[in-house]
């Protein structure tokens, strides 16, 4: 089983979007850990560090700054991948593919709707800066045998 960072950012949060709502809840994965809350401007320098001095940098902190995000550690079979096809790959509505997240509800690319981890190594480094390790247990779900054959396990 593998653990994934999903952010669902100011947009959706304040819209009343709830994660359970959401494509990922039902694609398999399910969140192991969930948390809303307003991010502190020192997190979001720490999550975004990578696109410090891009164009949408300052931008992009304040408004993932700005009000409350649904923060979810999301677990299953490769849970990195299945988020992101099912997140979309492109932020703006208008180049993301129909059918995901961000194809169906992104409006920016700035204003990032959905963060989904890129690669298992950028899961365990965005897991690490918003939950603590033993916040991130891996307990089996009883529905998880009905969700997954036992010869994908």
């Amino acid at each position: 089983m593998q653990t994934t960072l999903i952010i669902l950012s100011p947009t959706p949060s304040s819209a009343g979007w709830p994660a359970r709502s959401s494509p990922v809840s039902n694609a398999g994965p399910a969140a192991s850990r969930a948390r809303l809350m307003l991010v502190p401007k020192e997190l979001a320098e720490k999550h975004y560090a990578e696109h410090k001095g891009k164009p949408f940098y300052d931008g992009l902190i304040q408004f993932v700054t700005s009000s409350p995000v649904m923060v979810l550690a999301i677990r299953g079979l490769e849970a990195v991948t299945v988020c992101r096809t099912l997140i979309g790959t492109r932020p703006m509505s208008a180049t993301a593919n129909p059918g995901t997240i961000r194809g169906d509800f992104g409006m920016s690319g700035g204003y990032n709707l959905v963060h989904g981890s890129d690669s298992p190594e950028s899961a365990e480094r965005e897991l690490a800066l918003w939950f603590k390790k033993e916040e991130l247990t891996d307990v089996a779900r009883t529905a998880d045998k009905w969700v997954y054959d036992p010869s994908d396990l």
